[in-house]
């Protein structure tokens, strides 16, 4: 499934933002907003324009109130634009029986979804969204069956257990089972590890990879660049409803000052890779992570020390380590 945004603008005020219909509904040809005739509207998205294509993982980032939340909620069709519009397959999410159809097919897992659970058991509650989608008792169990499994859950152990007599972790499997159980072709993520203990989070997030990798579309927001630099094909930055950038992780971290303008900052590695180059080393990977950034700094200093290379014009006579340990001071970096 592919989903497009085309110059969606959201606000969560009525007064003269809201979105026209009737004899109106011409002037909707252009989808955009006109700011200037809706002074009193607070927009959390701002003609947004974009496509989530089939099978991609795109990361969604930015600052705390940059609209992150608000975008994925169209994905579904849970709250619909403004102004623009958004198409599942080239359907618009707004017209009559559209997103009911699609959200079986676009699941949405908001944060902390533990705290939805609602049912006695956890085959009840998982068992939820099939129900509701008039499939018989049959292929319920077998789906039931089989999202539990995905999250490493055993329908046979947990499913007659109360859900609220599970751990921490186990809920929030149990909650994703409950999405995973519709079989959507998209997955939908909004801080998905959130408040997670170290060990938790690290399984989680390669349960994540694991969904992509057997083909289901992800779409994670979050506020860890280190995780999207690892699992995102491309990330959409977002900033004061807009658009700020879009494209491939290591295109979205080649320039931390711009992040940094809009409250972000690249991954560690990756911020420290771009430290060095303007110290004068050679890193010629796109993106790094910590242990291709260690491999490519030993082999710079190995070649110093041997005399078979150099870092900078300046940075060559000093002691091998000198300007790495140097970056580390300026910049605050403790690597043990």
């Amino acid at each position: 499934m592919r989903l497009a945004f085309e110059d969606v603008s959201y606000s969560y005020d009525g007064g003269q933002a809201k979105r026209r219909r009737g004899k109106r509904a011409a002037e909707k040809q252009e989808r955009r907003a006109d700011w200037g005739n809706a002074p009193d509207a607070r927009w959390a998205l701002r003609e947004v324009t974009f496509a989530v294509e089939p099978g991609e993982f795109l990361g969604v980032a930015g600052h705390t109130g940059s609209g992150k939340s608000t975008l994925i909620q169209h994905m579904n069709g849970l709250v619909h634009p403004t102004c623009g519009r958004v198409t599942a397959d080239g359907e618009d999410l707004a017209a009559k029986g559209v997103a009911a159809k699609v959200r079986s097919r676009v699941g949405l897992v908001f944060q902390y979804p533990e705290n939805q659970l609602f049912a006695t058991t956890v085959y009840d509650d998982v068992a939820f969204g099939p129900r509701n989608m008039k499939l018989s008792e049959d292929e319920v169990a077998r789906r039931v069956e089989q999202a539990l499994a995905l999250v490493g859950l055993s329908v046979d152990e947990i499913g007659e257990r109360s859900p609220f007599d599970l751990s921490g972790g186990q809920q929030r499997r149990a909650a994703f089972a409950g999405v995973l159980a519709m079989e959507p072709e998209v997955l939908v993520l909004d801080e998905p590890v959130a408040g997670l203990d170290p060990l938790s989070r690290a399984d989680f997030l390669a349960l994540i990879a694991s969904f992509h990798a057997s083909g289901m579309t992800v779409v994670m927001v979050s506020h860890s660049m280190e995780d999207l630099a690892v699992l995102a094909d491309r990330i959409l930055v977002l900033s004061e409803g807009s658009v700020f950038s879009l494209g491939a992780p290591a295109e979205v971290f080649a320039d931390p000052a711009a992040l940094k303008a809009v409250g972000l900052a690249a991954p560690a590695p990756q911020a420290f890779a771009n430290a060095l180059r303007e110290a004068g080393f050679a890193l010629n990977r796109a993106l790094y992570d910590e242990e291709a950034l260690a491999a490519d700094i030993a082999a710079q200093l190995d070649g110093i020390a041997n005399g078979t290379g150099e870092v900078a014009a300046d940075a060559g006579n000093a002691a091998p380590g000198a300007a790495c340990g140097d970056l580390c001071a300026e910049g605050g970096v403790d690597h043990g």
